[in-house]
C-alpha cells in the first residue's frame, strides 16, 4: 500500500520490484498453455519450447522475427550452414529439426505472446489498484513497467526493438494502464471520501432535528 506522505525511496523501490515480478509471473503462467495449443509445435520446439525464457525477454519472438543465430554470430543463412540450440548442431546435421530452418516464422506465436502481454497488462492493472492505490502515482509506476521490459528486452536480444508490432503492444499496455488503473483508483477515493463524510453529515442533521425539537 502506498504511504499517504512523504518520500520513502525503499517503499518506492519495493513497488517497482513488485509489480514487475507480478508482471512477468502473470505472463510466465499465461504463454507456455497458450503456445502449446496454439503455436506450430516444430518450430516452437526449435526455438527452445513453450517454456523457453526467450518467448517472454525477447521481443523479436513477439515480433515475429527470427532469433537463431549460427556458430559465427550471423543469421541464419551464414556460410557455415549448420546451426547450434542448446550445445547441439541442428542444420547440417542429419537431425529431422534441420529442415525446419528455413527463416520462416510462426506468425501464430507472435500473435499469442502479444495476446497474452495485454493479458497480463490487463491483470496489472489489479496490481497497480492494490499496491499503487494513489492515482496520482499510476502514471509512473505503469511508464517504469514498461520502460523497464524495454531495457532488459534491448539487454537479453543484444538488440533495440526495431518492430512498429512491438511497439504498438508497448503502447496498447501502458495506455490500458494508465487509463484503467487510475480510474479505478479515482472512483475508490471518491467512495471513500463520500463514506467519510456521510457519517459527519448525518449526525449534523440529527443534531439539527434534536435541537428543533
Amino acid at each position: 500500500m502506498a504511504k499517504s506522505s512523504g518520500w520513502d525511496p525503499v517503499l518506492l523501490i519495493s513497488q517497482i520490484i513488485a509489480m514487475q515480478t507480478l508482471h512477468y509471473i502473470t505472463i510466465s503462467i499465461l504463454i507456455p498453455p497458450l503456445l502449446i495449443l496454439f503455436a506450430e509445435p516444430h518450430s516452437l520446439e526449435y526455438e527452445g519450447g513453450a517454456a523457453n525464457v526467450g518467448m517472454i525477454m525477447d521481443w523479436r519472438e513477439m515480433a515475429g522475427r527470427p532469433v537463431s543465430r549460427t556458430p559465427d554470430g550471423g543469421g541464419p543463412w551464414s556460410s557455415w550452414n549448420s546451426v547450434w540450440s542448446g550445445g547441439k548442431q541442428f542444420q547440417g546435421s542429419g537431425d529431422p529439426r534441420e529442415s525446419l530452418y528455413t527463416g520462416d516464422i510462426d506468425p501464430a506465436r507472435s500473435w499469442i505472446i502479444a495476446v497474452c502481454w495485454i493479458l497480463a497488462s490487463g491483470a496489472d492493472v489489479y496490481y497497480l489498484y492494490s499496491l499503487i492505490r494513489r492515482p496520482r502515482l499510476i502514471l509512473d509506476f505503469s511508464l517504469t513497467l514498461v520502460f523497464i521490459h524495454l531495457v532488459l528486452t534491448t539487454y537479453y536480444s543484444s538488440a533495440l526493438p526495431t518492430s512498429l508490432f512491438f511497439w504498438a503492444v508497448m503502447l496498447v499496455s501502458a495506455a490500458l494502464l494508465v487509463i484503467a488503473a487510475e480510474q479505478l483508483c479515482v472512483k475508490r477515493e471518491m467512495t471513500e471520501g463520500l463514506a467519510t463524510v456521510a457519517p459527519e453529515g448525518d449526525d449534523m442533521e440529527m443534531g439539527n432535528l434534536l435541537r428543533r425539537d
